[in-house]
């Protein structure tokens, strides 16, 4: 008997226009009573909330219609804006599929998740190898955090791909596909197939 139904979790959903992928950061402005009140139950439980792309609808106002696919966003920092709004850092994490959504009196969205399987740590295989090169000279030349990565994290599958998601322009629907992917090298292999 598998025990996939007990992996199931609650996770209040934040939909934006956005894709966050696993290690990505994300500033966010906060103004909706209903975020305002999942960002207050998040750190008073230590835990994090879901960030999906919208399909349907705006970031604010009446509930839209997001992607089933989604990441866990952790708070990093907090502050308060210029406008006096709540703003927050926050980092991706774990995947997740929403099962069931619901909605709640306050408009928040909450989701009954199953956590998509960690990524492997595998190396980058030698079709994949221009990619690792293309993304050291992009974090070359637009820095951030990232730049400073060991050498190591540059012959990691996962990490690779996901940098590349993360930092090449390409549009949310196809940033939405790669993050579904759950082999790191079809991810690669994507990403590669999406490069002019």
């Amino acid at each position: 008997m598998s025990n996939e139904r007990s992996a199931t979790e609650s996770l209040g959903l934040f939909p934006l226009h956005t894709v966050l992928v696993p290690g990505a950061s994300l500033g966010l402005r906060i103004f909706e009573p209903r975020y305002l009140d999942l960002v207050r139950d998040c750190s008073r439980e230590g835990r994090g909330f879901g960030i999906c792309l919208i399909i349907d609808g705006e970031e604010s106002g009446a509930a839209t219609s997001a992607a089933a696919y989604g990441t866990e966003a952790v708070i990093e920092d907090f502050g308060r804006g210029d406008d006096g709004l709540l703003t927050l850092r926050v980092r991706g994490t774990r995947r997740f599929h929403a099962r069931r959504v619901r909605v709640r009196d306050n408009g928040l969205q909450v989701a009954d998740v199953d956590w998509c399987g960690e990524d492997p740590i595998e190396p980058v295989r030698p079709e994949h190898a221009l990619l690792a090169t293309l993304l050291r000279e992009v974090l070359d030349k637009v820095g951030g955090e990232h730049a400073k990565a060991t050498a190591d994290r540059f012959d990691d599958a996962s990490w690779v791909g996901w940098r590349l998601v993360e930092l090449l322009p390409v549009a949310d629907e196809q940033r939405q596909a790669l993050l579904q992917l759950d082999d790191p090298h079809e991810r690669l292999q994507q990403v590669l197939s999406l490069l002019p």
